[in-house]
């Protein structure tokens, strides 16, 4: 993964022919359910349980990325976008196919890692170590995060736990702590559909720069203007098939004509 293409482009991320299958649990005395969760135990290695459907997430992807490159994937409600980037980040096994990656893929944001009882401040703390940062560079980047989040302009929200921010109030704070740091694979799904404009640009700044670090960028929108204004290729995703992937405007055109979207 670390030799150059002859084009001079480094890959940071192969997809090579990428399956993945969900496995639904449904009938069988309840998902929940003590019986159920017996007979999944006693059908191990007996092929697959009564009541458990299959959902063809991915079907067959293949791509390469390069560094420097910001990628924006598109597709209709279930397309398979969201499960393509869990899988890529290492979330989700693939069902056959594989995912090669160069450097460490992060996923935005840091949902799991983040507590809605605890503060902002006490979560941008808590988000930075576990993106591998340490204490001083949390410190040192600490209020260029609050800052950039914008989430104390109209009071001092960050000491507040985080259960009492809106949606868009939570989303700009977890983009901000994933965005303090270098990624060489960062993974952004619909972190910036906030519907706050000055955050948006700034936003859309931030992944500039993150691709100018050599990074590669994946965004997840359903807002073309974000994805025209910040990706230079987009993949094109529909029932868990890839359609499409190329240029940012060759591929949104295609995709508005065939969606009206």
């Amino acid at each position: 993964m670390a030799e150059e293409t002859s084009k001079g482009h480094v890959p940071t991320v192969i997809a090579d022919d990428v399956h993945i299958v969900y496995r639904v649990n449904g009938t069988g005395g309840g998902k929940g359910s003590a019986t159920a969760a017996l007979s999944r135990i006693l059908r191990r290695g007996k092929g697959e349980p009564r009541g458990v459907r299959k959902v063809h997430a991915v079907r067959g992807v293949s791509f390469t990325a390069y560094r420097g490159q910001a990628i924006g994937l598109i597709g209709t409600n279930g397309s398979g976008k969201s499960t393509l980037l869990r899988a890529i980040a290492g979330l989700l096994p693939t069902e056959s196919g594989k995912v090669y990656t160069d450097g460490q893929p992060s996923l935005l944001g840091v949902n799991a890692a983040l507590m809605s009882d605890l503060t902002g401040e006490r979560n941008v703390v808590l988000g930075g170590l576990a993106m591998g940062m340490s204490r001083e560079e949390i410190r040192d980047r600490y209020q260029g995060i609050v800052d950039f989040s914008g989430i104390n302009e109209k009071g001092d929200f960050i000491t507040l736990p985080m259960r009492t921010y809106s949606s868009g109030m939570a989303a700009r704070l977890r983009f901000s702590i994933a965005a303090a740091k270098n990624h060489d694979v960062l993974m952004i799904d619909e972190a910036l559909a906030t519907g706050d404009r000055k955050f948006r640009v700034r936003s859309e700044e931030r992944i500039r720069e993150l691709r100018k670090e050599a990074g590669t960028v994946f965004l997840v929108s359903h807002n073309n203007k974000t994805i025209r204004d910040t990706c230079d290729r987009v993949l094109w995703l529909e029932k868990g098939e890839l359609l499409m992937d190329g240029p940012t405007d060759e591929v949104l055109k295609a995709y508005e004509r065939e969606t009206g979207k």
